[in-house]
């Protein structure tokens, strides 16, 4: 019994030279920049809305506005009246733009396209103006869109949107796009026709709700570290 124990030793203690080192494998950190690049664009998708080019958040009020309430929320104390305060003032910010980008999504899958929705709507800042292809004509679009319908609630229309009509023009789809934005949302609607659009179109307006399986809180918490960690 004695030699058959040292024979398992012996066994073993070879068995355990042999073991190579552990090394981190490559593909964990391949999937680390992944998940950091989704965070990034995840972030951006929320807080650079305007100007996509513009990490600076300058150039148009509304961003510059959003960016300096986020920088003064992170410097607050968690949990204080003041936090709170901000923390609601930034959702408030953020509702106004989920609401166009939910109106924006529900034409686009009622034009039909239900799976590429989210795809034409995504718009960052790696996003280039020199790659787009009918640049005037959208822009010229976007005017229409802003004076005959009321997808900006009377508002300056962010530019990103620029990006999406060149998109709907390559797919020859953005004059139909027009027409149903001026047929669901018409401009200058007086307040008892506004009720009786949203009525009338209650299905429709439900799908804005299902744009985000993130709660408002995640987006304030995740999307506030990100966007700060990048200008850092």
């Amino acid at each position: 019994m004695g030699g058959r124990s040292v024979f398992y030793r012996i066994c073993c203690s070879c068995c355990g030279e042999d073991e190579p080192e552990e090394k981190t494998p490559i593909i964990s950190e391949t999937l680390q920049y992944f998940a950091q690049e989704a965070e990034r664009r995840r972030s951006e998708q929320t807080n650079l809305w305007s100007e996509p080019h513009d990490t600076s958040h300058t150039e148009r009020d509304d961003d510059r506005e959003l960016y300096n309430m986020l920088q003064k929320r992170s410097r607050t104390r968690r949990g204080s009246q003041g936090y709170r305060r901000l923390s609601f003032d930034i959702n408030a910010v953020r509702q106004e733009r989920r609401d166009v980008l939910g109106k924006w999504k529900i034409i686009l899958e009622n034009l039909g396209f239900l799976t590429e929705s989210d795809m034409l709507l995504n718009v960052t800042s790696v996003t280039d103006y020199r790659n787009m292809r009918h640049a005037p004509q959208a822009k010229k679009l976007l005017d229409l869109l802003s004076q005959e319908s009321s997808l900006f609630d009377n508002k300056m229309p962010a530019e990103r949107y620029i990006f999406v009509l060149d998109r709907l023009i390559t797919l020859d789809a953005a004059e139909d796009f027009v027409q149903k934005a001026k047929s669901y949302y018409p401009p200058d609607l007086s307040p008892e026709r506004r009720a009786d659009r949203q009525d009338s179109g209650a299905v429709l307006i439900k799908k804005t709700n299902e744009m985000s399986s993130a709660t408002d809180e995640e987006l304030e918490e995740v999307d506030e570290d990100a966007l700060l960690k990048s200008l850092e």
